[in-house]
């Protein structure tokens, strides 16, 4: 089991002065994953992924790398290669240049580099551009050859820090499926820091979700998605995140027990089910509505003054000012402890027996005609 870890984390710890940064973590990194660092700004996600890569000595813990003992060695001695947010490239080097740069200082034969330069070309689509300086490039072919430049240092660990976040929604589209697919093909271990939850979810193995420099959750996509382990994971996984209510202001047919004014209920934006305002206790007033494309954002003010969002699969016919009825499934309700945020209910498909009030409800015919 051993061999299937790559990085191993013990007791990490990092202060600037009397502010502490990371907080005494416990985490491994698997073989061959892609590892997506979540959070925040100021989360500690960017001051973990450089104590990995030795920029930053920690406080205390350690830092194990493929078993080895890295907690103090310099980053040239960690086995590892970087991808900035910034691209690093040298300006005056042209793309084969700044590909090869690191592989000529540390005095790789020259047919060695040949190789891997070709290699490293094919794999990141950027043959013929070789003779060009990064100011010829696109914002994505820049990231491509600091891609390249990562894949020929034939490390089998790579660390990304925000690399797409300079780039337009389109790009950062293509070059994040690139990144994926390359990280696939060669079978590498990324370790990748990213605030964009979108970017997490549709490339990671696994999702370590930070805030103020602890971790919240650690686990896949789907996990953090349909079990988060807090209000904060639940208000954060997801676009729209899910929507948490407080349970003291629900309609009393709605409660759900003794306690109840001290829970927040969550509820995802595509379970919640719009029905006639005859039929439910709860109901909300249209404060906006957005057209998606494939669905609309229907935004919703309830009576106790919580703002939801409901997503439609339809294009919506709702006007503001309409006031709509509003129900979900017990089993797609998420029962978080007010003060703390803590997760109450082990289980959110085992809800059946929370109440009467919060059942099944079938969409109201005349209604979702008009959504």
């Amino acid at each position: 089991m051993h061999n299937d870890i790559a990085i191993r984390l013990s007791g990490l710890s990092k202060s600037w002065g009397t502010h502490q940064v990371i907080k005494s973590l416990d985490l491994e990194f698997g073989r061959g994953q892609l590892v997506a660092l979540l959070g925040p700004s100021g989360c500690g996600k960017s001051t973990l992924l450089r104590l990995l890569a030795g920029l930053e000595i920690p406080d205390s813990g350690r830092v194990e790398i493929d078993g080895r003992d890295v907690t103090n060695a310099a980053p040239s001695a960690r086995g590892l290669s970087m991808v900035f947010q910034s691209y690093a490239l040298f300006p005056h080097l042209n793309v084969a240049e700044n590909i090869c740069f690191g592989m000529q200082v540390r005095k790789v034969s020259a047919a060695e580099r040949r190789q891997r330069l070709q290699d490293a070309l094919t794999l990141t689509n950027l043959q013929g551009l070789e003779q060009r300086k990064p100011a010829q490039l696109s914002g994505g072919q820049r990231q491509r050859v600091a891609l390249a430049r990562a894949v020929v240092a034939g490390h089998s660990i790579c660390l990304m820090d925000e690399p797409l976040s300079n780039l337009d929604a389109k790009l950062r589209h293509s070059v994040r499926h690139e990144i994926r697919a390359l990280q696939q093909r060669l079978g590498m271990t990324v370790v990748y820091v990213t605030h964009d939850q979108t970017e997490a979810m549709g490339m990671a193995d696994q999702i370590v979700l930070m805030n103020g420099g602890s971790i919240v959750q650690s686990g896949t996509p789907e996990a953090l998605y349909e079990m988060p382990a807090n209000a904060f994971a639940a208000g954060f996984i997801g676009s729209p995140p899910m929507m948490l209510m407080q349970a003291g202001k629900l309609p009393a047919s709605m409660r759900l027990g003794a306690g109840d004014e001290r829970q927040m209920i969550g509820v995802r934006p595509e379970h919640f089910h719009i029905v006639a305002s005859s039929s439910t206790d709860l109901s909300g007033t249209v404060t906006g509505v957005e057209f998606q494309g494939a669905e609309s954002y229907i935004y919703l003010e309830l009576p106790g003054g919580d703002a939801i969002i409901v997503r439609s699969p339809e294009k919506s016919r709702l006007q503001l000012g309409d006031r709509i009825g509003l129900a979900w499934s017990a089993m797609d309700a998420h029962i978080f402890a007010a003060e703390d945020g803590r997760r109450l209910n082990p289980h959110a498909h085992a809800q059946a027996g929370l109440g009467p009030s919060i059942t099944p409800i079938r969409k109201d015919a005349a209604l979702a005609a008009a959504l």
